[in-house]
């Protein structure tokens, strides 16, 4: 005979599967289910969390319980890229500015620009410790914090990189402003105009913007949507021309999400070795994994020094703040040089504040909520976009982060879809922004980090209705 929560789960689940409670809706809260059911409140607690523990339900702070998002059982990820074979100049960055500019204005629906929502950040709590970390170092504050940086925030981030299997000592590290400044440090100290950097394909535009600026060639390399870069076209790539580095996201990449195994982190690493190049590694989403365990670096792996590792609190923490960091082995008395004629010095408050969040402000604990909203948040949109866009649309299956590739039906152009979202109030970022030869005309990049409400989701059933529009208009 079955136990009084485990009827009323049954009943529930019941309702779930017969679309009385459809997915992503709230269930009834804990004192109604009690009266309905007439049990107890304790028994109601029991019967949730027992639907929770068998995935049909999800809890969501300060809100109460919801239908876990379903996939919609047709829906595939895209195939491994295939861009050219060939080095060339990254240019037509220009839509770029036009997304920023975008993301700047509030009312438009954030989806283009890779950026948590507020409601996604420990806000509060930041303001409070900026504000004790100002009293504390009123004095500390009106200085430059010169290169290369806070001894108490290189301390911190020191002891969080060992307890991860990656020991660094404090020494060794040199804080950024953001990932964007340590991935461009890193390129300007072991690359000079002209030569030839592999990056993966699609990868984050701002890199491309880098790579442009400082008048490097790119070859992209093809990119699988689960195993990451391609390491026998990497390999013959190396063959086939003078490769200085290559720049990697092992780590639910920007834009697929993926996660390297730690089999493929070390054959990469003795690829590198083989052909004497050097690796550039972008580990600023590390921390926003789905799963229990936080994934190793490239770094971890590397025994002699072949990895520039760059990093960020802006994805995990908050983008305003502006501080990263980088752990450039050899490499380190060039980069203090190349920071310092750049710009001086990261911003002493922005230091000292993170130092003491990582300390004393439950980080850790912070991140046990994050990813675990992250993960609804990416759920709920792939959930809708299989609802809402037309057959034959593929979707990024992310095992961390907050973004989603989408690959639109052949006939879709994401440049044409993007400006007619952009009169309408909604900003997303096409396909070709993230190729050095504006690939993936028919790809689209989402951010989930978004407050779900009703003006998100009449936004993306107007996105859905101009898919099915080019698609049947072409």
């Amino acid at each position: 005979m079955p136990l009084r929560y485990e009827t009323v789960a049954e009943h529930l689940l019941t309702a779930i599967t017969q679309g009385v409670y459809r997915p992503g809706e709230r269930l009834p809260s804990v004192r109604l289910l009690s009266r309905q059911h007439q049990v107890s409140t304790a028994t109601a607690v029991s019967a949730l969390r027992l639907l929770e523990d068998q995935g049909q339900i999800e809890a969501r702070q300060r809100s109460g319980y919801y239908v876990r998002p379903r996939l919609r059982s047709a829906l595939q990820e895209p195939a491994i890229s295939s861009p050219s074979r060939e080095p060339t100049q990254v240019t037509g960055q220009e839509l770029v500015l036009r997304l920023v500019t975008a993301a700047n204005n509030p009312r438009f629906i954030q989806l283009g620009a890779a950026v948590p929502a507020p409601s996604f950040l420990p806000t509060q709590k930041l303001a409070q410790l900026s504000a004790i970390t100002a009293r504390r170092y009123r004095q500390r504050i009106a200085s430059y914090e010169f290169p290369p940086g806070a001894p108490e925030l290189r301390r911190q981030i020191a002891k969080r990189m060992s307890e991860q299997g990656c020991p660094v000592d404090p020494n060794d590290i040199l804080i950024s402003n953001g990932c964007q400044e340590a991935l461009t440090l890193a390129l300007r100290a072991i690359t000079a105009p002209g030569d030839i950097v592999a990056i993966e394909s699609p990868t984050f535009y701002g890199l491309l913007q880098v790579i442009e600026s400082l008048s490097l060639r790119a070859i992209e390399i093809p990119t699988h949507p689960r195993e990451g870069i391609a390491l026998d076209a990497l390999q013959l790539a190396c063959e086939q021309w003078p490769i200085k580095a290559c720049i990697a996201v092992p780590n639910y990449s920007n834009p697929l999400g993926y996660c390297m195994s730690d089999a493929r982190k070390q054959a990469l690493i003795e690829l590198a070795k083989r052909y004497r190049i050097m690796l550039i590694e972008d580990d600023i989403y590390g921390d926003l994994g789905f799963g229990p365990q936080r994934p190793s670096t490239l770094k971890s792996w590397d025994k002699e020094g072949r990895v520039l590792y760059c990093s960020s609190f802006s994805k995990s923490l908050c983008p305003g703040l502006r501080v990263g960091w980088l752990v450039p082995g050899a490499f380190q008395e060039k980069i203090e040089y190349l920071k310092y004629v750049t710009n001086l010095a990261t911003p002493t408050l922005a230091q000292l504040t993170v130092a003491e969040v990582l300390e004393h402000g439950g980080y850790d604990r912070y991140l046990r909520q994050a990813r675990q909203q992250y993960r609804q948040a990416v759920e709920r949109m792939t959930a809708a976009l299989g609802v809402y866009f037309p057959t034959g649309t593929r979707i990024t299956q992310p095992e961390g982060g907050f973004l989603l590739w989408v690959e639109l039906p052949g006939t879709v152009d994401a440049i044409a879809l993007t400006q007619e979202a952009l009169t309408l109030g909604i900003s997303i970022a096409p396909g070709p922004i993230f190729s050095a030869t504006q690939k993936y005309q028919h790809f689209i990049r989402l951010n989930c980090a978004v407050d779900w409400d009703e003006r998100l989701n009449k936004a993306l059933v107007t996105l859905g209705q101009l898919v099915h529009a080019m698609n049947i208009n072409a």
